[in-house]
């Protein structure tokens, strides 16, 4: 796969529609997948977390979920084609679902939110698509149980909408049970999105890479610190990087 790395972070250049047909080439070959995505915040952990940083280096497929990101490999000389936003790329799966007759099993957020998100996709394609589903809240003595649960679920996919590094945590360390599973992805914060519960940022704000201030207006007092101290970081190593380099 093409590859590209910086500050620590292994990311595969690859556009939108390159990532679905890997995605869509995996689950009709029976393989697996193990996909994850970097944003700005993500990245500025794994500079510690080596934990995390293993989880998501070691991943199959590993996409650029930030605009930042994209900024950053410019400026450091190693350009990405273009950001690869989880959101955008769950929808276009699910989409692809329906078309291909796949099973997809959602896990994550609270049982009221991840309900309404397979309601949302029962009703707008069909319940056929629906493996199964189950929500985020456990404990950790439960996490084979849980991982068993949907590796005999038939699901082709799995989408996790779990906070890091919880979430690249639990699929690195249970892809033995998940093994069934054709393509596993974290998803993030996409189920409340989905489900209504937070608004998504306007089109010309994504593309200017202001998505991350549309929703830090949004919950102020929970999101100032991983936007604020966090984006401030990463332009810190950004920086710091491109004076070592040259």
């Amino acid at each position: 796969m093409q590859e590209i790395k910086i500050l620590n972070t292994c990311i595969h250049n690859f556009s939108m529609q390159e990532t679905i047909q890997i995605v869509d080439n995996t689950i009709s070959e029976g393989r697996q997948l193990h996909h994850v995505v970097v944003n700005a915040g993500k990245i500025v952990a794994m500079q510690k977390d080596m934990q995390l940083r293993q989880s998501v280096n070691e991943s199959d497929l590993i996409n650029a979920d930030g605009q930042a990101v994209v900024w950053a490999s410019k400026v450091l000389g190693k350009p990405l084609k273009e950001r690869v936003a989880g959101i955008d790329l769950m929808t276009n799966l699910v989409e692809l679902a329906y078309r291909k007759k796949y099973k997809m099993f959602f896990f994550g957020a609270r049982e009221e939110v991840v309900k309404k998100v397979v309601d949302k996709y029962s009703n707008e394609y069909s319940p056929e698509i629906i493996a199964g589903y189950r929500n985020g809240y456990f404990k950790k003595e439960e996490e084979q149980s849980i991982a068993k649960e949907i590796g005999e679920s038939g699901a082709n996919i799995l989408f996790v909408a779990i906070s890091s590094p919880t979430k690249e945590n639990f699929l690195f360390e249970n892809r033995g049970l998940l093994n069934k599973v054709n393509f596993i992805m974290g998803v993030g914060g996409s189920f409340d999105v989905v489900a209504g519960k937070v608004k998504r940022a306007p089109v010309w704000m994504q593309n200017m890479g202001l998505e991350w201030f549309y929703r830090f207006a949004q919950e102020p007092k929970r999101m100032w610190k991983r936007y604020l101290v966090g984006n401030t970081k990463f332009i810190g190593l950004v920086i710091k990087e491109f004076f070592v380099k040259r």
